[in-house]
This record gives C-alpha cells, sequence and structure tokens, in this order.
C-alpha cells in the first residue's frame, strides 16, 4: 500500500494520519497534493493544507533570513579582515599599540549582532560611544612599557567583552537568560573558531610548502602571514559568529559535553598540582611565578564553573557533577585565600605597585564571585533553590568584571604615571 491510500484509509483517524507523517514526512508531502484533489471537501485535508502552507512560508521566510545575515556576516568578514590588516600595518611600524588589533574584530561583531536585533537607538549609540571612546583613549597613552600601561592594556579586552556582551544582549542586557546566552555563545563560538582555524593552520603549512617550492630564496611566508592569515583570522571570527548564531548545531551539542568532561578532569588536575607544589616545598608568599600560577588557576577554575552552570537547565535534579562543582569551586577559594594573603604580604613588605594592586584586585574580584556561586549552590543543593538562583549569581556579577577593567584600563595610567 502507498502513502496515497494509507492517508485516504485514515482520514477519519487524525492520530493515524500524524503518524504517517512522522514516519515519512517527504513522501506524506509528495502524496498529499492527489489525496487533496481526491477529496477536496475533506475537513482534515483541508487543516493539513493550511498546516504545510503555514510551515512553507514560515520555512521560505527563515531562508531570507539566514540569507541576509549571510550576506551581512560575509561584508562584515571582509571589512574586519581589511580593517585587521590596516591596523597591522600601524602596529608593525610601532605607532600604535598592538592592543588595538582588538578593534579590528571585535566592533564588527557588535555591529552584526546589532544590525540583526535591531536594538533601540540610545543604546546603539552608547555601543559607539564606548567603542570609539576606548579606542581614542587607548591611543593617547603614551607607547612605553610600564607596569601601569601593560596594566591597561591587559584589562582592555575585558572591557571590549563586556561591550560585545552588551551588544549581543541587546535591550534584554539586564535578563538573565540573555546573559546566560552571552556566555553559551562564547563557548560554542571558541569551539567553532578553533576547529576552523586549525584547518586554516593546516591549509597555511600546505600553502607555505608549496610556494617555497615553487619561488625558493623568496620570503612568501612574511607576505602570506602579514595578508592571508591575518585577514583569514579577523574574517573567521565573524564567519564563526554567523554560525554559531542561526546555523551550527554541532557546537551547541559539544559544548555541555566539554564542560561536564572538564570539570572532573580541571579538579583532579589541581589537585595533582598542589599535592606536588607542597610536596616540593613552593612557598607563594615569596615566590612570584607561584603567585602568578595560582591567579592562573584561579581564572581557568572561574571559567570552567561559569560555564558548567550555564548548561543546568530549570529542571535538572542534583548530580555527581554538581557535588564536583562545588568541589572546584571549594578548591577554587581555598587557592583564592592563599593568593590574597600571599598578595597581602607582598604589598606590606615590598611597597604599592601597578601589577600588585590589579593581582589584589583581581583576587578580591573572583573571590567574591566563587563565594556567591557557592551560597546560591548550597542551597540548591540543599533544595532551597532551583537552578536559576546559581545561574543568577553567575550572570548578576558580570558588570563587576567590566566596572573593575574600566576603572584600571582608565585610572592606572594616571595615577601611576
Amino acid at each position: 500500500m502507498d502513502m496515497k491510500e494509507k492517508i485516504l484509509n485514515n482520514l477519519d483517524n487524525p492520530h493515524a494520519l500524524e503518524l504517517l507523517f512522522r514516519q515519512d514526512p517527504a513522501a506524506f508531502r509528495r502524496a498529499f497534493p492527489e489525496v487533496r484533489k481526491q477529496d477536496p471537501e475533506s475537513i482534515v485535508l483541508a487543516v493539513w493544507q493550511e498546516r504545510f502552507m503555514e510551515q512553507a512560508e514560515a520555512s521560505e521566510a527563515k531562508s531570507r533570513l539566514l540569507a541576509r545575515d549571510l550576506r551581512l556576516a560575509l561584508l562584515l568578514a571582509a571589512l574586519a579582515g581589511l580593517c585587521t590588516r590596516v591596523i597591522l600595518h600601524f602596529v608593525i611600524g610601532q605607532t600604535i599599540a598592538p592592543v588595538n588589533i582588538l578593534y579590528g574584530v571585535v566592533p564588527f561583531m557588535a555591529a552584526y549582532f546589532a544590525l540583526t536585533q535591531k536594538p533601540d537607538k540610545k543604546l546603539l549609540l552608547n555601543l559607539a560611544g564606548l567603542f570609539l571612546g576606548s579606542l581614542i583613549y587607548i591611543n593617547i597613552l603614551p607607547l612605553q612599557e610600564s607596569d601601569s600601561i601593560i596594566m591597561a592594556y591587559l584589562h582592555l579586552p575585558v572591557f571590549l567583552w563586556i561591550v560585545l556582551g552588551l551588544a549581543f544582549t541587546g535591550n534584554d542586557h539586564r535578563s538573565i537568560e540573555a546573559r546566560l546566552a552571552y556566555i553559551r555563545f562564547n563557548g560554542e563560538f571558541a569551539i567553532v573558531y578553533a576547529i576552523f582555524a586549525i584547518s586554516g593552520m593546516i591549509l597555511t603549512a600546505l600553502t607555505l610548502m608549496l610556494f617555497e617550492l615553487a619561488l625558493p630564496g623568496q620570503d612568501v611566508a612574511k607576505f602570506y602571514l602579514e595578508n592571508v592569515v591575518v585577514f583569514g583570522a579577523a574574517a573567521l571570527s565573524l564567519v564563526a559568529t554567523y554560525l554559531v548564531t542561526t546555523q551550527l548545531k554541532l557546537a551547541k551539542t559539544l559544548a555541555p559535553w566539554i564542560a561536564r568532561i572538564f570539570s572532573p578532569l580541571v579538579f583532579l588536575t589541581l589537585l595533582a598540582y598542589l599535592a606536588v607544589l607542597l610536596m616540593a616545598g613552593r612557598n607563594p608568599f615569596l615566590d612570584r611565578d607561584f603567585l602568578i600560577a595560582f591567579n592562573g588557576i584561579l581564572l581557568v577554575v572561574l571559567a570552567i564553573t561559569i560555564f558548567t552552570l550555564t548548561e543546568k537547565s530549570n529542571g535538572d535534579k542534583r548530580q555527581l557533577g554538581d557535588l564536583l562543582t562545588v568541589a572546584l569551586i571549594c578548591l577554587a577559594l581555598m587557592i583564592d585565600i592563599v593568593a590574597l594573603a600571599s598578595i597581602v604580604f607582598r604589598l606590606s613588605s615590598y611597597g604599592l605597585t601597578p601589577n600588585r594592586i590589579v593581582v589584589l584586585g583581581v583576587n578580591l574580584l573572583i573571590g567574591g564571585h566563587l563565594a556567591w556561586i557557592l551560597a546560591a549552590y548550597g542551597k540548591f543543593l540543599r533544595k532551597k533553590t532551583a537552578p536559576p538562583a546559581v545561574q543568577r549569581a553567575v550572570t548578576q556579577y558580570l558588570p563587576a568584571y567590566g566596572a573593575w577593567a574600566a576603572f584600571v584600563f582608565l585610572a592606572f595610567p594616571w595615577i601611576f604615571r
């Protein structure tokens, strides 16, 4: 029995029709026009026709939207690549700081979000003002490698990351769900960009090998890296943004698994690392490299913890992974306390410097965030609250990082000039 006969035999059985459609949607759609011709008065078939027409219109509208977004992404990708190459020219000439490279990519990503989401004019003006103001300010600073200037350069990416988040969340920038979506976007973006970057590196190696064989004695690598690779690396940011926000489901599938797998691995690695350091007799109060390593660990743990928490849904039950996350946060807080004690000791012993004040501020900032997350997680494990309460502890603290980055970026070069 073909699909047409099956449909005709089940016109009085809506449930059977639905099962037929789900089993083979393509065959059902092909047979439907002939069935409709044989029984044009059927109310059931009229309902199905309206359903197919609505789906077709929705699919067509989505295709037009995706095509428009793709054209926009490709245009911005080309502009980002060209802008980054121009900025690199001035960086090589040592007329501007290398951190200006960020402005060849981040504003174009923000423009993509703004043009696809259409936020209100006030938000657009704020975004433009933040990008333009920070660009002018960073180039007013003297080109010297003093500690305060270097701290400003290091905090500029954090500041721009928060501004990019404002563009991503748009008019919903106060919404917890929008902020969680931005954090997820960062993880998925990193996965997609890394996959394409690895492919690009393989292509680059192959290209350089072939051209060096064809043009022996010519410095092909320098030209290729400064032009093609730089352009491609910048343009890829916009292509990855488009894929993550509209098309690619692979990253959305991989991201939760990466979060679940890496949490216990990071916990075990940290335990082993701390055990080795203790057995080696390293002293964070006197060993500067040890203190730097501790702060690096804190940043990694914070990133893993935040990304793990964003993948929890409202219906998730308490699992072994939650206990591992809590253990990871507790371990990070212990590290933070030791790091705080170490930097206070160094401040009291050796005096104030921009580096030490920044390390103190970062440790206080991360410690406060981890403590808030741990308190919310404790209530979740005691069944006094749901995952959204833990996620609020993650998202509501994010502006504090932007405020701190803006303070260091704007004030330190003048306080410690």
